[in-house]
Order: C-alpha cells, then structure tokens, then sequence
C-alpha cells in the first residue's frame, strides 16, 4: 500500500517520504479501515510515540497521521460491534502506525460509526481537535451555562469547535487569535474577540475557563485571569508557575467513542461547523505538510478521491 513513511528524527518534516508498505493485518480486538482521509497535526515529529514504541524501542519506519475515516475491510479475532464495508471515524494509538496510508489497523474501541451525511474529509478533522475541545470543556473543564470561557485560537481547528460547543453550553465565550481571524471568530461563537497581537488580553478581565492550546507567554498571561476556584486547562504541556487559587489540568487527549459519537452527530445535524484547511492527496502530502504558507484550519489530507 502506500503510505507516508518517516525514519530520521533529526530530519523533521523534510524526511517524510513516500512508499510502499505491507497492508496491516487485524490483530485481536482490531479493526483494519480502509482509509479516505487523514488528519494531520504538524507536532507529531515531535512526539516520541512516533519513533519508539512504549517500551522505548525503535520502530520506524513509521507512519504518521492518527485521525481518520473511512469504511472497515477487515475484523481481527474477538472484534465485535463493527461489520466490513461500515463508514467509520476514530483517533488511531499514538504508539502504532497511523492514517497516512491507504489502510490502517486500529483498536475497535478507537473508532465511532461515520453518518452517511458526513464526508470523509470533514469526518478525519474530527478526532483530535474534537475531542480536545470535548474533553477541555467537558471533562476536565466541568463547564456550566453562564461561565465566561476564554477559547484561544477560536479560528483554529480546535478553538472554532471550543467556541461552538462553549457557546451551545450556555457560556459566554471570548474568542483570540490574529486580527484577521476576528469574524471567523465571531462566526464560529465567540461573543467577542481579542487581537493578541494588539489587544490587551487583560482587558476582557476574569473568566472561570481557558482552555489553552497556545501555552508560553499566552498561557501564563491567561492563568492570572482566571477567577478564584476557577479552572485553566492546559492541552499543551504543564506550566512552570500558576497562580493560587485555582485549578490547573494538563492532559492529552484520549479516544473516545461515546464523546466522538455525539461530536459527528453535531456536524450532522448542522449544529457543529469544523473549520477544515486544504485538502491536498496522499501525494501531495508531502509538499503541502513542509509548505511554509500559514495554516488556515486543520490539516487533512485526502487518500482516496
């Protein structure tokens, strides 16, 4: 099959390669899905899980890519639940090969059934930016009707979902991003938006959530703008220094099929809009992941046409 290969860390991006590989095969409880689109997120390069497995050793070459959608080929022993030929979405183990490949083997339990009126490429955007933006919010966040929530990035691929399902919550919601980003922001569900490059974040005074996808100097700007017993989730790393007085939770995202589920039925019913950028193909992946151009929405890449 073909597939989008990496063997060098030190390399990055620039090593990806294209090649062909064997066809995964369906171990117990796994499910092989023939793949239509793949999301993609530009840090996997970074992640160890990408070159080594949980014991620490080598195993590249390996795949890159963990979003996905597509329609089931193949059920390994014991697997239940699912029937070949069944349009499926789900969020691939960071440890094994992902979804830049014609087919991929995932865990039964990593997928979620894909409606007939979702397409493929709006499906493989889901599983990382919506299960960050559930879980931020939902799970970690605890989020209620009538709390103010900062959502940074809210034109981005995960922010546009936190301001859209922030605001169904009943929640106040303040968008950030560049200036250019402001209506997109708007249009997304936030009430009100911040240029981080010329407004004062400290303006928008307390809030009771941030759910930070930014981190650095943003992120430590945010945490002192949290409320007393207010909540500032992190899905990009720990801080070195948070304020007193409120609570700080890192997490990384999890696969989920009951959270995925009630996501893909939100695009289907019209009340969730994901914010997809260019669809380029498997082989113009390459080129379009070591472009230079400034990401606008999330990355996908479409595998068959």
């Amino acid at each position: 099959m073909k597939a989008i290969v990496v063997t060098d860390q030190g390399a990055g991006t620039a090593g990806m390669k294209r090649a062909e590989r064997p066809e995964p095969q369906a171990s117990i409880n796994d499910v092989v899905v023939e793949v239509h689109a793949a999301g993609y997120v530009n840090t996997e390069l970074e992640w160890p899980s990408t070159w080594t497995d949980r014991t620490g050793r080598d195993r590249t070459p390996s795949i890159p890519g963990h979003e996905l959608s597509g329609i089931v080929t193949a059920l390994g022993y014991g697997t239940t639940g699912w029937t070949v030929g069944q349009r499926v979405l789900g969020l691939a183990d960071w440890y094994r090969d992902g979804s830049l490949a014609e087919y991929v083997a995932i865990e039964a339990r990593n997928l979620a059934p894909l409606p007939d009126e979702v397409d493929f490429t709006v499906a493989a955007s889901l599983p990382i930016s919506g299960l960050t933006a559930w879980q931020g919010l939902f799970v970690h966040g605890r989020l209620q009707a009538g709390q103010r929530v900062i959502a940074h990035g809210a034109a981005g691929a995960v922010g546009s979902i936190v301001a859209q399902l922030a605001r169904e919550a009943g929640a106040y919601v303040i968008g950030t991003g560049r200036a250019a980003d402001r209506q997109a922001a708007l249009d997304f569900g936030a009430n009100e938006f911040v240029d981080l490059d010329g407004d004062a974040l400290e303006g928008v005074g307390k809030v009771d959530l941030v759910l930070d996808v930014i981190g650095g100097d943003i992120g430590m700007r945010s945490a002192r703008l949290v409320r007393a017993g207010g909540t500032l989730v992190s899905a990009v790393g720990p801080y070195d220094v948070v304020p007193d007085g409120i609570q700080v939770i890192d997490f990384v995202v999890e696969a989920d099929r009951a959270q995925l589920s009630e996501i893909v039925e939100r695009v289907r019913d019209g009340r969730l809009r994901p914010n997809v950028g260019k669809v380029p193909s498997l082989d113009e992946a390459i080129d379009a992941i070591n472009s230079k151009e400034r990401r606008k929405g999330k990355s996908v890449i479409r595998v068959r046409p």
